[in-house]
C-alpha cells in the first residue's frame, strides 16, 4: 500500500479555526484513504475502494 502519498484536505476546511476541520483523504494503489482531520496521525485511517470514494464525495455534496 502507498503510504508516502500526501494526505489532502478540502479547501472549504479552513485554516485550522474551531469548527474547520475536516476529513483528509489521499490515494493509494487499493483506491483511497480518509482520516479525521483534526486528529491528524492519531486518526483512525479507513480505506475505501474509488468506487465507495466517489459515493462519499456525492453524498457529501449534498
Amino acid at each position: 500500500m502507498n503510504t508516502t502519498a500526501k494526505w489532502r484536505k478540502s479547501s472549504r476546511s479552513g485554516n485550522g479555526d474551531a469548527g474547520s476541520d475536516c476529513v483528509e483523504a489521499r490515494a493509494t494503489e487499493a483506491g483511497f484513504q480518509v482520516r479525521d482531520s483534526k486528529l491528524s496521525e492519531d486518526s483512525p485511517v479507513f480505506g475505501l475502494s474509488q468506487d465507495d470514494f466517489v459515493a462519499l464525495l456525492e453524498n457529501a455534496k449534498r
